[in-house]
């Protein structure tokens, strides 16, 4: 098992990968991850579990949206794969408007994770911003949701989306407490350009601060888009990382 507290979200390379999974793969551990975090990762099927035993790399976690889906199916694959956590990256943000909306969220991750824990897996969920614009009950909606959630339940933290959404990531992860297993870590302006994210290090983000926040947590790099090379910027991200102690 890894001792590296770095990992890398596919998605940010997702047409590298979506061409040449296998070959992507091995470039990505030529830079020194051991650890990825797939997207959607029941569509790259035989190709994504050969690419990582050939390449050497683990995934603890992946995004894969589960919710009002095939629990069994989506559970027994990432059983499979070795995956300890999938997290469902995206609710819409009309459901995050109301306590009573919000709670049922929190019931459908709680209904999976009984169904999970039977593959022995956990589940777990992504933030955007949206979840952090709204407020429930004088707080934000991602942190009355983790007050719904059953013990075994736990967060993906996006501490760019966060910024976005005009919260301290600073802050709010001590608030959600140990919960909070995997951080995505991203650099930029905190602007809802995509374009404008950066490999981390480059940006304006207080990156080391944050990740002291929730310093147990992984720390999956990732760029939902940027205006250079989004695999150079992940190499450049990795280098910044583990030349500040980060990694």
């Amino acid at each position: 098992m890894s001792t590296s507290k770095l990992s890398v979200q596919l998605y940010t390379v997702r047409e590298l990968l979506t061409e040449d999974t296998a070959g992507t793969l091995r470039r990505i551990a030529d830079i020194g991850f051991t650890q990825v975090e797939p997207f959607a990762f029941l569509e790259f099927g035989d190709a994504l579990r050969d690419g990582l035993a050939e390449a050497g790399l683990t995934a603890p976690t992946t995004h894969q949206g589960f919710i009002g889906g095939d629990l069994d199916r989506v559970f027994s694959a990432a059983q499979a794969l070795g995956i300890q956590t999938v997290i469902d990256p995206f609710v819409a943000p009309e459901r995050w408007q109301t306590a009573s909306d919000v709670a049922a969220i929190a019931d459908q991750l709680n209904e999976a994770a009984e169904v999970a824990a039977r593959y022995d897996v956990r589940v777990g969920y992504h933030n955007h911003a949206h979840e952090i614009e709204s407020t429930i009950e004088g707080t934000t909606a991602l942190q009355f949701f983790a007050g719904k959630l059953a013990p075994e339940v736990v967060l993906e933290v996006d501490t760019y989306w966060v910024t976005v959404g005009g919260h301290d990531p600073r802050t709010l992860l001590p608030a959600l407490g140990d919960r909070v297993v995997a951080l995505h870590i991203k650099d930029g302006p905190g602007s809802t350009e995509t374009k404008d994210q950066v490999a981390v290090g480059q940006g304006s983000l207080p990156i080391a601060e944050i990740i002291a926040a929730a310093p147990n947590a992984l720390r999956v790099v990732e760029l939902d888009d940027s205006r250079g090379d989004r695999f150079q910027a992940v190499a450049d991200s990795f280098a910044f990382l583990t030349a500040e102690g980060l990694a």
